[in-house]
């Protein structure tokens, strides 16, 4: 069981800063509304959503009591070119109230938007093109990505909501019929593991044959995503 997970079915009794109670981290709320920031510590994350329970399990982990975490809906990734604003108005928000402020986004499809508003603002993020990359480690995966091109990839986070951003986007609810024509260039699907669960495994291993690929799952952990705030 992972710390989020303790934390979950607890509820807000012994959650970290009480920021980790039931309602605020399931993972319909990380999508719709992201993770508001609890007020302490020195340091700010700035998150994507999908990251919430990754970096809440590394602070726990580590002590890393000086971190606040606030987090942006997942729901971003659908519609890329709103994440750079939203980091601006973020920042804005809560700059006056922070030592530091450190975006825990990659590029993400913004086409280096977010890096040069992040330079203009002063402000540092993470390393690397997506979460894939820096779940995997962004060396690999850049040495990797040519024999890789036709892989698609899973994270945990996206295991768990398959159906929000990948079957029902592409209208694969209503269309199943379409399916090959979104995926008849991919020939597997890589579930990039950030913990070993049986029951995401067995999920993801659906998807895969939902999508008519084949299944591979690779343990990452969390890669640079770990490394990174460990500088911080």
């Amino acid at each position: 069981m992972t710390n989020y997970e303790k934390w979950h079915r607890a509820g807000r009794k012994g959650a970290p800063n009480g920021q980790c109670d039931a309602m605020a981290l399931n993972d319909a709320t990380l999508t719709e509304t992201g993770l508001p920031a609890s007020g302490q510590g020195r340091l700010l994350l700035i998150a994507c959503g999908a990251l919430a329970r990754e970096i809440l399990d590394l602070k726990a982990a580590n002590g890393w009591h000086h971190m606040d975490l606030t987090c942006l809906p997942a729901k971003l990734h659908l519609y890329p070119e709103k994440i750079t604003q939203a980091v601006r108005t973020a920042v804005a928000k809560h700059r006056d109230a922070y030592d530091k402020i450190f975006v825990v986004y990659a590029d993400c499809g913004t086409g280096g938007l977010l890096k040069s508003a992040c330079n203009d603002m002063g402000i540092e993020m993470v390393s690397g093109p997506h979460c894939y990359s820096f779940f995997e480690g962004n060396n690999r995966f850049a040495a990797q990505s040519e024999s890789e091109i036709t892989a698609f990839y899973l994270t945990d986070f996206l295991v768990r909501q398959f159906d929000a951003f990948v079957i029902k986007p592409m209208g694969l609810d209503q269309h199943p019929e379409l399916r090959d024509m979104y995926f008849g260039n991919y020939d597997k699907l890589v579930y990039q593991a950030q913990t070993d669960d049986p029951a995401l495994t067995r999920k993801a291993q659906r998807a895969a044959d939902q999508l008519g690929l084949a299944f591979e799952r690779r343990v990452t952990g969390y890669g640079d995503l770990e490394t990174t705030l460990k500088q911080l």
